[in-house]
């Protein structure tokens, strides 16, 4: 009888009210997007790490320092420990929690009363050893309740883990972002310089032609006016320059060595790598972001067990074993040893449909965590598709902002020279200067999209192999 019992408890033991998972479709097209803004095989699995991708080892040095101080990592990792804490202290939930309760009693011969309960003691002088171990209401998991609990708390610690991967993708591609920025404006900055120093030139000769009787008062005033708009535009660039040394510190979490910055946009693209061809949109699964989202989901399956357990019985279990003894000699005696188990059940008769509510509730938060999980994958899909499609014709922009960039070129020397030759006027060459500059502004800005386009890829694509963390497969019901 008493075996036919355990065999009962064993086999209730591993029953399970959790739901059997299975991952979600994803709600994307399988291919990436295809067309004219397209390339073919343009999208890779991106298994590298992002020193492969970014090359140059000033912006290595300077992504390593963000990594060792950024406190948005810190608070990462400190809420993995949190889960990792958390999972612990659910986990002892499937342990019994033993109480040691040890006393030594002696008599005042005196009184004849004993030290700890002050009761009368008969036929003299005694002393009371006792050594007591007790249980106080264990749980037995038959319905599985107390290992869906667990399962949820680790798969929030998973999330947890895929969460500071997720910042960290962000901080690296954050930090590149920011170092491309700044060698853009210091691009943009000796553009402004040299703009302004062509304009000082300007005036001077304008000033002589004018002063000469060859070029009227109003050529001067232009110049003048070009001029002032360049020293602006040095100002204006010195400014941002600047506050990209500031955003840099925010990131790095500490100083920027002046020598780990660029000098130019132009200088850093030949130290930009290409992502590995193409694989279809399944490579989403491992972003981080989805990875924390599929876990979170994973631990709202679980609760709705841990909601449907509740629905029955609780059986708890309060034990005590003890040693007890007048004489030290005889206390680890046959004898002396004495022991109870008290077996409890527990049921809410009436709590107003709080158990159903509470599974209801948990199958909403379930519902809830698939919305979300498939949204991050949407999102993940539309931040790639943009990039590719970006990808796709960065190449064909660059080309053409080139040749524009030579065409103002040729015709700002073209019209300085029928400027000075007399056969042109001031306005032809102070618009062809202008459209110059514009030009130069525009080659520089194209060069700033193409480097940035290569870090949207290795960061909307989730690459790097510290940070590949795929759930793999379903999780297996009532799994402890």
């Amino acid at each position: 009888m008493k075996r036919a019992a355990l065999i009962l408890v064993a086999l209730l033991g591993g029953c399970s009210f959790v739901p059997r998972y299975q991952r979600p479709d994803a709600p994307v097209p399988v291919a990436w997007p295809s067309g004219d803004a397209y390339r073919a095989n343009s999208a890779g699995l991106a298994r590298v790490d992002y020193r492969d991708i970014f090359r140059d080892p000033r912006l290595q040095r300077v992504i390593d320092r963000a990594l060792a101080n950024s406190r948005d990592l810190r608070a990462a990792f400190a809420n993995i420990e949190a889960a990792r804490a958390q999972l612990r202290i659910q986990r002892a939930q499937n342990l019994p929690t033993v109480n040691s309760n040890n006393t030594v009693g002696f008599v005042d011969p005196g009184t004849g009363r004993s030290n700890n309960n002050g009761a009368p003691v008969v036929g003299g002088q005694r002393t009371n050893f006792a050594l007591n171990l007790g249980v106080t209401q264990f749980e037995i998991d038959l319905f599985g309740r107390v290992a869906a609990l667990t399962q949820a708390a680790k798969a929030q610690y998973f999330a947890s883990e895929a969460g500071a991967r997720a910042t960290r993708l962000v901080l690296v591609g954050d930090v590149a972002n920011a170092w491309l920025q700044y060698g853009a404006d210091q691009s943009l900055l000796k553009l402004s310089r040299e703009t302004a120093r062509i304009a000082e030139e300007s005036v001077r000769l304008t000033r002589a032609r004018v002063e000469g009787g060859v070029a009227p008062r109003t050529d001067l005033t232009q110049a003048e006016q070009t001029l002032e708009l360049a020293r602006a535009n040095v100002a204006n660039q010195t400014t941002l320059v600047a506050q990209d040394v500031n955003a840099l510190t925010l990131l790095v979490g500490a100083g920027v060595d002046p020598t780990d910055l660029p000098g130019s946009i132009e200088e850093t693209l030949p130290q930009l790598a290409e992502l590995p061809a193409g694989l279809d949109s399944s490579v989403l699964l491992r972003r981080p972001d989805v990875v924390q989202a599929e876990y979170q989901l994973i631990a709202a399956n679980a609760q709705i067990g841990a909601a449907r357990a509740a629905l029955f019985p609780r059986l708890t279990l309060t034990g005590f074993a003890g040693l007890a003894s007048n004489n030290l000699v005889n206390l680890f005696t046959t004898n002396a040893f004495n022991y109870t188990a008290t077996p409890g059940i527990s049921y809410p008769l009436f709590a107003g449909g709080a158990a159903r509510a509470n599974v209801r509730v948990a199958r909403a938060q379930f519902d809830t965590a698939v919305a979300n999980y498939e949204q991050a994958i949407q999102t993940a899909f539309r931040e790639v598709a943009d990039a590719l499609a970006r990808r796709g014709t960065i190449a064909e922009q660059l080309r053409a902002q080139e040749q524009l960039t030579r065409a103002a070129q040729e015709t700002f020397s073209l019209a300085g020279a029928r400027y000075r030759g007399g056969v042109d006027t001031y306005l032809g060459n102070l618009d062809a200067q202008r459209q110059l500059y514009q030009a130069q502004q525009g080659l520089v800005n194209t060069r700033l999209i193409a480097a940035t386009n290569l870090v949207a890829l290795y960061r909307t694509l989730g690459g790097d192999t510290l940070i590949d963390a795929t759930p793999q497969g379903p999780v297996p019901a009532g799994s402890k």
